[in-house]
């Protein structure tokens, strides 16, 4: 089974062929998306480490839905000052599925 490690909105994700999973919302309505950013690509025992980065390797992943996380709740609070200030945000992903690792 081939996987890589790749680079998509400042983290770093382990990826298989086949596999989905949210990333940071990628702009743009692509259905096919490439990552040039891959870090180690691996196939059974051999293993090939970037330097920073693979050279001329891609992960390909078509996209799937765009969705949105749990909301997160803030809360600032200012003792003596009668200052409370309720605040909430939701992160916004795209699902994607890894379709080949070359």
């Amino acid at each position: 089974m081939k996987f890589a490690i790749i680079r998509t909105g400042g983290k770093q994700y382990l990826v298989e062929e086949g596999t989905a999973f949210p990333v940071e919302r990628l702009s743009g309505d692509e259905k096919e998306i490439v990552f040039d950013e891959v870090l180690l690509v691996g196939e059974g025992e051999s293993v090939r480490i970037g330097t920073p980065l693979v050279e001329g390797a891609q992960v390909r992943a078509s996209r799937e839905s765009d969705m949105r996380g749990k909301k997160v709740t803030t809360l600032k609070y200012k003792p003596k000052a009668r200052t409370r200030v309720k605040g909430s945000s939701r992160q916004l992903y795209t699902k994607v599925r890894i379709t080949s690792i070359s």
